[in-house]
């Protein structure tokens, strides 16, 4: 896959954001943004004002979304409703930006003879509940969260307009990842539960929640390595991952560690899931993305750290 005249939707979000000011810095393409800022920030791509063209938009306003679209070759697609737990209670409008969005950026596409996207899917919420682990991706997959469906409608939406207008798509199946900009997630919920009460931690479901985790900058390589070589035509998917696996429990033990405190309690909410549609078990296989030469450069506990101190400087 070959881009150089871009649209990132969701530029100003976390993994977004980084994805831009790698795209513009170091690969020195023309890039426009289209963000709502629901969940996005104009500051996590300030610095780059002056380089990039930023619309304040929904995807789903069609005459927008054609205009800064022509003449591009290449949609980086994050924008998304990324809430698991309030896509169960409000599944309707997790399908109308995640699934009726991604549609209408594919029509955009055919209408205007765009070849290539690159899609954030996710990795375990895609999978669901499975016994297979390490997880290849060629495994069944069983979403058990609206949001999971949604990746996976839109996985499915990509495979049929590659085979149909001979597009070119890169679905990147996400483990959990984390780092400086993220304003969601168990880290930071830790966190900011540790800054207000230091003697104490509620931690939802029973601690024991076993998953993959990768730090930003790591997810941000793999992610531009399969964009560039992991398709020639057609559709194609990455797990985008670590071999290692982390509880929750653990995690927590390395954030308090890092904030300097002592004989925390930890309180538990009980039962496998911390929620309902979280998937409690996940350990995605990267030998795929690993082929195209990848491997994480960062730690999980290393990780855990810098994102801890860049939240005690933000936050």
């Amino acid at each position: 896959m070959k881009y150089q005249n871009v649209v990132v939707t969701g530029g100003a979000g976390f993994i977004g954001s980084y994805i831009v000011e790698r795209l513009v810095e170091e690969e020195n393409c023309n890039v426009t943004v289209i963000d709502d800022l629901s969940a996005g920030s104009k500051k996590t791509i300030e610095h780059l004002k002056d380089k990039i063209e930023f619309v304040v938009a929904d995807i789903r306003d069609e005459d927008i979304l054609q205009k800064i679209s022509s003449g591009k070759d290449t949609i980086f697609h994050f924008a998304a409703d990324p809430n698991v737990k309030t896509s169960v209670t409000n599944p309707q409008n997790s399908f109308n930006i995640n699934v009726r969005g991604t549609f209408l950026i594919l029509e955009t596409m055919r209408r205007l003879d765009i070849p290539n996207i690159v899609f954030a899917s996710s990795g375990g919420t895609l999978y669901g509940q499975v016994d297979v682990f390490p997880t290849p991706e060629d495994l069944q997959i069983r979403p058990i969260s609206a949001y999971g469906a949604t990746k996976a409608a839109v996985e499915v939406y990509l495979s049929a307009y590659c085979a149909s207008y001979g597009m070119n798509a890169v679905s990147l199946r996400y483990a959990n990842i984390f780092g400086p900009r993220s304003t969601h997630g168990v880290m930071f919920d830790f966190y900011h539960k540790l800054k207000k009460n230091p003697k104490q931690l509620e931690i939802l479901g029973d601690g024991k929640q076993i998953k993959s985790y990768l730090y930003i900058t790591d997810c941000i390589d793999a992610s531009l390595i399969a964009a560039k070589k992991g398709v020639e035509i057609g559709f194609e998917a990455f797990n985008i991952g670590t071999d290692k696996w982390t509880t929750v429990n653990e995690i927590a033990n390395v954030i308090a560690d890092e904030m300097g405190l002592k004989d925390v309690k930890y309180t538990y909410t009980g039962g496998q899931a911390g929620w309902t549609g979280d998937v409690f078990k996940m350990l995605l296989s990267t030998e795929k993305i690993n082929k195209l030469g990848w491997t994480p450069k960062t730690t999980i506990e290393e990780g855990i750290r810098l994102y801890i101190r860049w939240l005690k400087e933000n936050y």
